[in-house]
C-alpha cells in the first residue's frame, strides 16, 4: 500500500472511482453503505490515511444535500444537535488518532469495525430502542460513532445501528444521520488539512469521486429494486470478508 496519490496516476483515478462505484451502488440499493464499501476498498490500496481523506468532501456535500432537501422533515431538535455535535467532537479526537497512531494500527480498527459490521448485519438483530431510552444514548452513541468516522472512515456499526434501532421515519433517518456525517465532516476537514491528511490532490480527488458517485446511485437503487434483497446483502458480506482478509494480509 502507499500514502501517496497523484492526480496524474490513472490507478489512482481507477481506484477511486472503482471504490465510488462500489459504494454509491450499495448506497442506492440500500439507502446506505457508502463508506462501509468506499473505505476498505480505498485502504488496500493505499493506506487508511488516504482513504479517510478522500472520503471526506464526497460526503460533506452529499449530507449536506440531503440535509437541506429533507429539513422540513418531522424531527426532534435536541436529539438531531445532540448527536450532531457529539459526532463532530469524536470526529475531531479520532482525527487526532488518524494522525497521531502507526497506520498498521488504525487499519487493525478498521478490520475490526468491517468485521463487527458483519456480524451484525448476519446476526440480522431487530433491535428496538424507545425513543425515551434513545435520548439519554444519543450523546455517547454520536461521540463513539465520530470517534470511529474520524479515525477509520466508518461510523455505522454504532451510530447507523443505533438510529436503525429507533424505527425513525424515512425522512427523520435520512435528515438525522446526514446531519450527523455533515457535522463530522466540518471538523474533520480543516483537522486533516492542519495534520496533513488532506493535502490539493485528495481534496481535488474527492471532488472527483462525486462522479462516479452520483452515476452509481440510480444503477443501485434499480439493483434494489429488481434483484432479491438477500441475494444482494450476501453479495456485499463476501465482498466485504474478502476486503477485510486483504487487510489483515497487509498488516501481517
Amino acid at each position: 500500500m502507499s500514502s501517496a496519490i497523484s492526480l496524474t496516476d490513472p490507478y489512482a483515478i481507477a481506484a477511486v472511482a472503482i471504490a465510488m462505484t462500489l459504494g454509491g451502488i450499495l448506497k442506492g440499493a440500500t439507502g446506505a453503505g457508502l463508506p462501509v464499501i468506499a473505505v476498505p476498498v480505498l485502504a488496500t490500496i493505499y493506506d487508511v490515511r488516504v482513504a479517510v481523506a478522500v472520503m471526506v468532501l464526497p460526503n460533506l456535500i452529499s449530507n449536506l444535500r440531503q440535509v437541506w432537501k429533507f429539513r422540513k422533515a418531522p424531527h426532534d431538535p435536541v436529539f438531531v444537535r445532540t448527536i450532531a455535535v457529539t459526532g463532530a467532537i469524536g470526529a475531531g479526537v479520532g482525527t487526532v488518532a488518524l494522525a497521531w497512531l502507526h497506520p498498521i494500527y488504525v487499519q487493525l480498527v478498521m478490520i475490526v469495525i468491517i468485521t463487527v459490521y458483519i456480524a451484525l448485519r448476519l446476526a440480522r438483530l431487530k433491535m428496538l430502542v424507545p425513543m425515551t431510552l434513545a435520548r439519554r444514548m444519543v450523546g455517547p452513541v454520536g461521540l463513539i460513532g465520530g470517534m470511529l468516522q474520524g479515525a477509520v472512515g466508518i461510523s455505522a456499526p454504532a451510530a447507523v445501528t443505533f438510529l436503525n434501532a429507533i424505527r425513525l421515519e424515512r425522512a427523520t433517518f435520512i435528515f438525522t444521520v446526514s446531519a450527523f456525517f455533515a457535522a463530522m465532516c466540518v471538523v474533520q476537514l480543516p483537522l486533516q488539512i492542519g495534520y496533513n491528511i488532506m493535502t490539493a490532490n485528495t481534496a481535488l480527488l474527492g471532488l472527483f469521486a462525486l462522479l462516479p458517485l452520483t452515476i452509481a446511485l440510480p444503477v443501485g437503487e434499480w439493483i434494489g429494486k429488481k434483484f432479491s434483497a438477500q441475494l444482494f446483502d450476501i453479495a456485499i458480506l463476501v465482498f466485504l470478508t474478502a476486503l477485510a482478509v486483504k487487510l489483515l494480509f497487509d498488516v501481517v
